[in-house]
């Protein structure tokens, strides 16, 4: 009789393994799972564990997989000051003055999750409003969806932006008819230099930049860079999370992350991208390939492409087919024109790479269908699973084209307004009609399409049982609009098995089945037995990734 490392029982097993749906316990050996059964199945096939746990009716679940997040990002703005639901000059300023007093010094001050409209609907955030909050110190607001950044007056000196900065298409430091910037920036470019004032020197942010360090890192550079990325991996492990999709990536943050996994660190499993931008060469796909050679293992690998097509609507750098509402002429850009994207596909899809593009828009979802379909046409149809992140809009004539070209709808629960956010300002920028077609989860799985979810941490909370209940709850946007809402087993689905799916890896992972690698978490409590609306206030009691326990909540 086998000796197992690890029983789990008393417990209410929701395994997506459709030949056994349902179970109560669960035994892990060497990495794997070795036998899912009742509790006496489990006795008779494992008498003996070095460990066994009791879950108390608690549900167990396939650890959760984040198809879509930034680590290193993430793991250097955990100590940030939030303002999440934070809105109007007093309680904003509030905020600000006390993180100020708190943390004193002369360095930048930097903000997470600012509303586009924080300070009033029709109140524009500039430097000078930023300079009432905090006139004397550096400080940025990052937007909630991070892809606008706001400053003001001496974090601009600072960064050496004030008289302007240049950036590429899609970017832009936005100026002001007094020849300053206003303290707007637009997209990853634009803020840049910004970033560099951070404790990490910007190189959190590099691989959204598809750059490395500008000169090589020092030793203690390197050592807090790597602390970051720890830090990141433990949260991801204390809310479930066995294995991540990162979004941006460089040979720098790949190298930081095989450091940790030499190390027995890298407590949660990663895929990294080649960041694909603006100016790159085809042949800049070669580094994709050594990257792809490089890093293989079941913790750490390198095997996607990643490409941005377009920004997102709350700055009006969402790619539209018809103009923003009261905004005529305003339709946002794809970063792309067609025939250099279409290019791009197939030669990614020739070295037999998957690709994900951020599009957001209805015309940049578009010209990215048009680019998968090019490559198909190209090299012929494969296996690719080419993935669109995002799909906050959607043209009725592009719907059936998904299931069509075997592409994976990557969408983020947490991002549609009516649910996690408020409906304005979308509503009133995007109107009605185009929005029956946004954030269409439901709409797009009828079609028989595969969708997958994600919390694009830090843009949004990474909390997965966050993300399940909002896939759940978040009602129609507007009265006659669809009904996006998801089931719980679709729901979980999206953050485990689906995960496994879209990254080649459902024959191992995703489903609590024997052979499968032994990434488990274990709840709080029942999830079948909780209020969809009350989901996320389960908590994780263990996170297990390959047999070995990552998280466990103390007691206390």
């Amino acid at each position: 009789m086998p000796t197992a490392d690890l029983v789990i029982e008393n417990a209410r097993l929701i395994t997506l393994d459709p030949t056994r749906p349902r179970a109560e316990a669960i035994a892990l050996k060497d990495g794997l799972i070795l036998a899912v059964g009742s509790r006496a199945d489990i006795a008779e096939i494992a008498p003996t564990a070095t460990r066994r746990i009791d879950a108390g009716g608690a549900s167990v679940l396939p650890g959760f997989i984040d198809s879509h997040i930034h680590l290193f990002t993430g793991g250097a703005q955990l100590s940030n000051l939030s303002l999440a639901g934070v809105t109007g000059f007093d309680a904003i300023a509030a905020a600000v003055r006390a993180r100020a007093a708190a943390e004193p010094g002369d360095g930048l001050l930097m903000v997470e999750q600012a509303a586009y409209a924080m300070f009033g609907a029709d109140e524009p955030i500039t430097r000078h409003i930023l300079d009432r909050v905090l006139p004397d110190r550096p400080l940025a607001f990052f937007a909630s969806d991070h892809h606008t950044m706001w400053a003001n007056t001496p974090a601009l000196k600072l960064a050496g932006i004030l008289t302007g900065y240049a950036t590429p298409p899609g970017a832009e430091v936005v100026m002001g008819a007094d020849g300053l910037a206003t303290g707007e920036l637009l997209e990853f470019e634009a803020f840049a230099p910004m970033a560099a004032l951070s404790p990490s020197g910007g190189r959190d942010a590099l691989g959204l930049l598809g750059k490395e360090p500008a000169s090589p890192p020092t030793a203690a550079q390197r050592a807090v860079d790597r602390s970051l990325i720890e830090r990141g991996l433990a949260y991801c492990a204390s809310l479930g999370i066995t294995s991540f999709h990162n979004m941006d990536g460089n040979f720098y943050q790949l190298e930081l992350m095989e450091e940790i996994e030499r190390a027995g660190g890298m407590i949660v499993r990663g895929r990294v991208p080649f960041r694909y931008i603006p100016g790159m060469t085809l042949a800049d796909l070669g580094k994709a390939e050594e990257m792809r050679r490089r890093w293989t293992s079941d913790r750490l690998k390198a095997d996607f492409v990643k490409i941005f097509m377009d920004g997102v609507v709350e700055s009006y750098t969402a790619h539209m087919f018809e103009d923003y509402c009261g905004r005529p002429g305003v339709k946002g850009s794809s970063f792309f024109e067609a025939e250099e994207f279409d290019a791009i596909c197939v030669e990614a899809d020739r070295l037999g790479f998957q690709i994900a593009v951020h599009a957001i828009g209805d015309a940049a979802v578009n010209r990215t269908l048009n680019g998968y379909e090019a490559a198909r046409r190209a090299n012929g149809p494969r296996d690719s699973r080419h993935r669109i992140e995002h799909i906050e809009l959607l043209a009725p004539a592009d719907l059936p084209r998904f299931t069509e070209l075997g592409v994976i709808a990557s969408m983020q629960p947490t991002h549609a307004p009516g649910g996690a956010y408020p409906t304005e300002p979308i509503l009133s920028m995007i109107g009605k009609e185009r929005l029956k077609f946004g954030y269409s989860w439901q709409t797009i799985r009828n079609t028989g399409a595969r969708l997958v979810f994600a919390s694009d941490w830090p843009v949004a909370a990474l909390d997965p049982l966050y993300g399940i209940k909002t896939a759940m709850t978040r009602g129609p946007i507007f009265e006659g609009a669809p009904d996006e809402r998801q089931s719980l087993i679709d729901s979980i689905a999206g953050f485990t098995a689906d995960g496994a799916f879209t990254e080649f890896t459902e024959d191992r992972k995703g489903v609590l089945k024997p052979s499968y690698m032994a990434d488990v978490v274990i709840l709080s409590g029942d999830i079948e037995a909780t209020a969809p609306e009350a989901i996320d206030e389960l908590r994780v009691a263990a996170t297990i990734c390959g047999g070995d326990i990552t998280y466990e909540r103390s007691a206390a």
